[in-house]
């Protein structure tokens, strides 16, 4: 059986009166107003119609149906006596002749309210995602998501990159997060990984000879969710550039984004090219993070110096860092839940003192401060009414610390916060090497495939004990808008000799690199053109655009925060014989 719609459920208008009409679609809603009157709306994925039953047959068709039925309306458009201006088919309704039951919904009780399933409990929403989706403001995001990832494929195939699509399984690979592993059923023992990235295959595609590329890359990465982080699965819009700078990959971009944040983000403005760029190291000084929200005026200012001699115990502890707001009325109340937020959320408790109308500090941590609040108002400029918030510890802890604050401080206070507004920003020169916490030893900061800044003599000096390798810089880069980083990126380290010197300072040799990236460093043997690239997040840009503060809010089918698919069962256990197949046994915790 087939149906056959003449028109959808968005579509119709006052100069469709008269006409006789097929409609498909969801029955939302029924309001009886008498034995054989009833008012009902009809949903589809184009919008909602509403048709009135007027005659006991079509009563005796709607009445046993519960709500979310699919069903068939044909009947003939007439203009409502009270129409709904906030419809775009308010002005009419539909008179049905007949009624066909296309899919009956079985239940009386739904999860939840269909046009309020935000408002659900979400791991409910995400056990009745297809409830859920059904809801026009949640299906708003996916289609939202659909018109962005066209227009991103549209604008770079028109700045000259080709589409290519690489393999999702693949060798394991140390890329810093935990790989999806898929054990490999004809090789006993060995095991495929899910990409975390195409990293390697977009850099061998360049030694190919292929001079711009890009995809809608899906990446997977066994890693924690957070609100703007979704676990397992996600997309980003992967690209790599043959022959290109730092600089040539930020054209690209410049020029992509702007327009496509400007047409479908929830705010008009975005920032024109070219985007400002931020070294890391000033950053962190100056934002205590190096993923800035520049929508805020705030800025982290350094008092250690005169914060040393006091008594209290926390400013002795390395670094203090200060964040000043003028004529701030938080109430004590206020100031104090705050505080409670920013230790939750950084791990480290701030500390406060306000400046009083007589020039005094008051409050909070003010009696350690008597010798010193001559020095902090002139440091920090402070006006009666001022508010400064201090961070305290180690200077990563510190430095930490303080850009919660800053944020915190930036979105409670009014004024200080131009919320309606896309601002976007590069943060360059991130170090190339950092002492591991774990480890303790020199590691790579980010990425190990980033050609250091100066290349292999700066190496080489490192390696002679003429600077420090802490100092070293990588051309490398993130993409940051509204305190969300949307991408990393970097110019390639393309040249084996150097590549194997920067593996060299972390205690890896020639034969670990072979050994951990063969086809890479064997492709870079045959020559190689320098190459650079980035890959901005596609569910973390949809995020932004339509204003959500949850990454789950922009997928179709997002799992929980426990990397589960509550509504498919996944990950669910297997038959003995399946395990049988790839060689597997499972051992519980207790064996």
């Amino acid at each position: 059986m087939t149906q056959s719609r003449t028109h959808t459920c968005g579509e119709l208008r006052a100069a469709d009166a008269g006409k006789t009409v097929t409609l498909c679609g969801w029955l939302e809603n029924v309001r009886e107003v008498g034995s054989n009157f009833a008012f009902c709306v009809l949903r589809d994925f184009y919008g909602v119609t509403q048709f009135v039953v007027e005659n006991a047959d079509m009563m005796a068709a709607v009445k046993p149906l519960n709500k979310e039925s699919t069903i068939s309306v044909t009947g003939v458009v007439r203009i409502r006596e009270s129409k709904n201006p906030k419809l775009p088919t308010g002005d009419i309704e539909v008179v049905p002749s007949e009624i066909k039951v296309l899919g009956r919904c079985r239940y009386n009780e739904l999860p939840f309210e269909i046009n309020r399933s935000r408002e659900a409990d979400e791991s409910l929403r995400l056990k009745y995602r297809y409830l859920d989706l059904r809801n026009p403001a949640v299906k708003q995001n996916i289609i939202l998501r659909c018109n962005v990832v066209s227009a991103l494929r549209q604008a770079m195939t028109e700045e000259g990159f080709l589409e290519i699509t690489t393999p999702i399984l693949t060798a394991s690979s140390p890329e810093g997060a935990r790989d999806y592993l898929v054990p490999a059923r004809k090789h006993p023992g060995k095991f495929y990984a899910l990409p975390q990235a195409p990293q390697q295959f977009k850099q061998l595609l360049m030694t190919s000879g292929f001079d711009r590329y890009f995809q809608i890359a899906p990446c997977f990465r066994d890693e924690d969710a957070r609100g703007d982080r979704s676990p397992g699965e996600f997309y980003q819009l992967d690209m790599e550039m043959a022959f290109a700078t730092q600089d040539d990959v930020f054209a690209v971009l410049e020029r992509v984004l702007p327009p496509i944040f400007a047409k479908y983000g929830k705010y008009s403005v975005a920032s024109d090219a070219p985007f400002r760029r931020i070294s890391y190291r000033d950053a962190m000084e100056t934002y205590g993070t190096d993923k800035p929200d520049l929508r805020i005026d705030l800025v982290v200012q350094d008092v250690t110096d005169l914060c040393a001699a006091t008594e209290f115990g926390p400013f002795h502890q390395g670094a203090v860092k200060a964040v000043v707001v003028p004529d701030c009325k938080l109430a004590r109340k206020a100031v104090d839940k705050l505080c409670a937020e920013v230790e939750v959320q950084s791990g480290s408790k701030p500390y406060w003192v306000k400046l009083d109308d007589q020039g005094k500090l008051t409050g909070g941590v003010a009696k350690f401060l008597t010798e010193q609040q001559d020095a902090l108002t002139e440091r920090l400029n402070l006006k009666p009414g001022s508010f400064v918030g201090f961070a305290a510890g180690d200077l990563g802890q510190a430095q930490k610390t303080a850009g919660v604050l800053r944020n915190r401080l930036g979105t409670a206070v009014p004024g200080h916060m131009d919320r309606e507004r896309y601002e976007f920003c590069w943060i360059v020169d991130f170090p190339m090497y950092e002492i591991g916490e774990e480890s303790g030893q020199l590691e790579f900061f980010h990425n190990p495939f980033s050609m250091p800044s100066g290349g292999l003599e700066t190496l080489l000096q490192a390696e002679r004990g003429e600077i420090d390798p802490l100092s070293i810089t990588a051309d490398q880069y993130d993409l940051v808008c509204n305190g969300v980083e949307l991408s990393s990126g970097a110019v390639r380290n393309h040249d084996p000799e150097i590549m194997v010197k920067a593996f060299e300072l972390v205690r890896l040799g020639e034969d670990d690199v072979k050994a951990k990236f063969p086809a890479m460093y064997n492709a870079f043997c045959y020559g190689a053109p320098p190459h650079a690239g980035i890959a901005p997040g596609v569910d973390r840009m949809v995020m932004l655009l339509a204003g959500e503060d949850s990454i789950r809010e922009v997928i179709p089918f997002p799992m929980n925060k426990n990397a589960q698919d509550v509504m498919m069962g996944a990950p669910s256990a297997v038959e003995e014989r399946q395990l049988k197949e790839i060689h597997i046994a499972v051992v519980s915790d207790e064996d």
